[in-house]
């Protein structure tokens, strides 16, 4: 296996770059699939640019109908380092079609082979918190147990604590134990990857995620808490018998607690992600007469570098090299 000698995620840049700035054109439309689509194309695009053998392990092919980096592609140049691909083309397509706040386009590179792959078992329950109450939470523990551990990891009092948790109804027992423990709930309508970063961006003002959310997303959003020193616990989340059965198939432990480690087992993580609308991590796409500016955020776990990356694209330069970067006709 050849190690990465450079911060791939710098190349990852222009390839989340161009699916935010296809995505926003869709911005309020309604059109969801339109918005996937635009990104991927985008993506497509500029993937075989980035000098590495990928192959894609967390895509969106077992959860959504629609256009799709699909798991098990290979994407890159074709050349060394390998890597383990997660990509999420818009983390918030629902968000981006009807204007809602902090969608996002996602991409995460870690070493061959150290990515869980959950396969058909699309949702895990999450808990997440940044550096300073890292190694205080415990996803077996009761809800009000972890609040007070990050309370006092914080210096906060419970009543002072933002949770962040995914409004659906299967997470109303994670809000019933928030709220009757006295913390203050922010409810999100999608978006757990940004919403998982969030918990280790100082003044971001949420403190912690619980709740069951997806598992493409959760592996995604573990690369971004390596590299930023947070951290995720996870459990595998069974929506059915069939996926029960698929599970016991497959040798997925349904009950066991998986930690960083067993999201992604490496030392060099790469992580990169674009804003699409703006929310409290990045601000979304802005165009201008000849082109857009953007907002990306550029990690990496090995040397904790976090960039945040303001740039001005201009279209009638760009357009001439790829047509990812093409205005609408």
């Amino acid at each position: 296996m050849t190690e990465p000698r450079r911060n791939l995620a710098l190349d990852l840049v222009r390839v989340t770059e161009a699916a935010a700035m296809a995505a926003a054109r869709h911005q309020g439309r309604g059109d969801k699939e339109a918005v996937d689509r635009a990104a991927v194309d985008a993506m497509r695009n500029i993937l075989p640019t980035v000098e590495m053998d990928g192959i894609v392990v967390i895509g969106e092919g077992e959860k959504d109908a629609a256009p799709m980096l699909g798991n098990g592609e290979r994407v890159g140049s074709g050349d060394p380092p390998q890597m383990d691909v997660a990509v999420d083309p818009v983390d918030g397509t629902r968000l981006t079609a009807e204007g809602g706040p902090g969608a996002l386009a996602v991409m995460a590179l870690a070493t061959r082979g150290s990515m869980l792959a959950p396969g058909r078992l699309v949702y895990m329950d999450k808990i997440a918190v940044g550096e300073p109450a890292r190694g205080q939470i415990d996803l077996d523990a009761p809800i009000p147990h972890n609040l007070r551990q990050v309370a006092r990891a914080l210096d906060k009092d419970v009543a002072d604590l933002t949770a962040i948790i995914l409004d659906r109804p299967r997470n109303q027992p994670h809000i019933d134990a928030v709220r009757a423990a006295g913390a203050r709930i922010r409810l999100i309508r999608d978006g757990d990857i940004s919403a998982a970063i969030a918990t280790a961006v100082p003044d971001s003002g949420i403190d912690i995620l619980l709740g069951i959310g997806g598992s493409p997303e959760a592996v995604t959003a573990a690369c971004a808490l390596q590299c930023i020193g947070g951290e995720m616990q996870t459990r595998l989340w069974a929506r059915d018998d069939s996926e029960r059965e698929y599970a016991a198939a497959a040798g997925l432990d349904l009950h066991g607690v998986i930690g960083m480690r067993g999201l992604v087992d490496s030392e060099d993580v790469f992580f990169a992600a674009t804003g699409v609308t703006s929310g409290e991590l990045l601000d979304g796409v802005r165009y201008t007469a000849d082109g857009a500016e953007t907002h990306t955020v550029v990690m990496r776990s090995y040397t904790g570098t976090v960039r945040f990356i303001r740039a001005t694209h201009r279209f009638d330069r760009l357009g001439k090299i790829t047509d990812a970067y093409d205005p609408p006709r």
